[in-house]
């Protein structure tokens, strides 16, 4: 990890930079994907799948025989773990449901908002060198207390043509109503356009590679919306001399093994801390079976040391980090201020790990500094909100004038002579 010392404010930018490529860079290949998925639909992503999994795949869909073998296969002593973390995710996301809300504006004007869920929803899930099971109970979870009809999964197939046996049961614990064996660019792109075995979906849930990332903005130009930009995975640790080196160094290590275009920073008041987290990286990073992955994205990744907390909270609040852990000896300050960030872990005892699988809060958050103004996914991300209104002779009467007069200024007529023609039959 680079180690930088107080550095300037105006380095603040080229320092937070990701390590990932720019939409331009890799815009043209997926536009050239979703024309020939458009055009070709199932046959175009068969061949995609041979192009970029090296598999070939006869039938898109998993099937019930396949799914019910894969249940017999997961251990149970995991299927324990996976129903524990499915209860506390479930559990915080329920706690998420809002009433209806109803009241009268004005005498005879009654306004209320009531929520519907999405019908179709498509969950991405990425396999590749990790198949995110995990990822699963994060999306179908609140996708099924959402009320959502059409729920389809998709990911990559393993080199065997087969989906991971941990997903396929965990899709079908969560309700999962169609699990998809294809991934990449081309699954977006049947998600949007729909294919003869993908449906087509309203909106698009999920992280993802980089090219995933820039599959599902380009969705929204086809009239499907997403989630957010959720791409390679990043955290960001702020630590003083009170925190435990060893835990921040299996933090940052953590994050670092999910790919290698990840990114961790350590900020801390301290350089001799942050030299006791270096030696502990260089320790655990030799113990874990993905040390090849992870030395690349400790490679992309940055130590700063800063004067003081208020300037390492406006440095955070600039990365706008998905993940933000604080393990300090005024942790409030941190978690009272802190503007962008996607999920917080507050002190030495709760590792960024367990908001991956098993707290309840969600996983799918915003990366690339989208936390300044993107949420993480929720409850709500599967809910439209539907305004009503109910009015009476009374409230057409009391607002009436109110509506014309307006209407008038801004030179719309008709808006005024539908109300005017009302007023007039009642003034009869």
């Amino acid at each position: 990890m680079e180690l930088h010392i107080n550095p300037k404010r105006d380095e603040w930018n080229q320092l937070l930079k990701r390590p990932t490529q720019s939409v331009g860079d890799i815009e043209a290949t997926v536009k050239r994907i979703f024309d020939d998925v458009k055009t070709n639909g199932d046959k175009a992503i068969s061949r995609y799948t041979l192009q970029f999994d090296k598999v070939e795949i006869e039938n898109l869909i998993a099937d019930e025989e396949e799914i019910n073998e894969a249940i017999t296969q997961v251990d149970e002593e995991l299927k324990q773990a996976i129903v524990l973390a499915k209860n506390n995710i479930e559990k915080f996301h329920e706690a998420q449901i809002t009433k209806k809300v109803s009241l009268k504006t004005m005498k005879g004007v009654k306004c209320w908002q009531e929520k519907r869920p999405i019908q179709k929803v498509g969950l991405y899930i990425p396999g590749g060198t990790a198949p995110l099971f995990s990822t699963v109970l994060m999306l179908a979870v609140p996708a099924q207390l959402a009320g959502c009809k059409e729920i389809v999964l998709c990911t990559p197939p393993n080199k065997e043509g087969k989906i991971p046996n941990e997903i396929l049961y965990t899709a079908q614990l969560c309700g999962v109503t169609k699990i998809i064996k294809a991934g990449g660019i081309q699954a977006i792109a049947g998600l949007t356009f729909g294919t003869k075995s993908i449906p087509q979906v309203y909106k698009i849930f999920g992280p993802g590679n980089q090219f995933v990332t820039v599959a599902k903005q380009l969705a929204t130009q086809f009239g499907v919306a997403i989630d957010m930009p959720a791409g390679p995975s990043e955290l960001l640790v702020m630590a003083d001399e009170s925190a435990n080196a060893a835990y921040v160094a299996s933090d940052l290590l953590s994050q670092a093994e999910h790919g290698a275009d990840s990114q961790v920073i350590l900020v801390t008041t301290s350089k001799s801390f942050a030299q006791k987290v270096h030696n502990e990286v260089e320790k655990q990073l030799n113990e874990l079976p993905r040390k090849e992955i992870a030395s690349k994205a400790i490679a992309n990744s940055k130590t700063l040391i800063v004067e003081n907390f208020e300037i390492g909270l406006e440095l955070i609040d600039e990365y706008g980090p998905e993940h933000f852990i604080v393990a300090t000896d005024d942790n409030d300050f941190f978690v009272n201020n802190i503007s962008n960030a996607g999920s917080v872990f507050i002190g030495d005892y709760t590792p960024e790990s367990a908001g991956d699988y098993a707290s309840g809060t969600n996983h799918t958050l915003p990366t690339n500094g989208f936390t300044k103004s993107y949420s993480g996914v929720n409850l709500d991300s599967f809910l439209k909100s539907i305004t009503f209104q109910k009015i009476s002779q009374k409230g057409i009467k009391n607002i009436g004038r109110a509506v014309e007069l307006m209407a008038e200024a801004e030179g719309l007529v008709g808006h005024r002579n539908a109300v005017s023609i009302r007023l007039k039959d009642l003034e009869a």
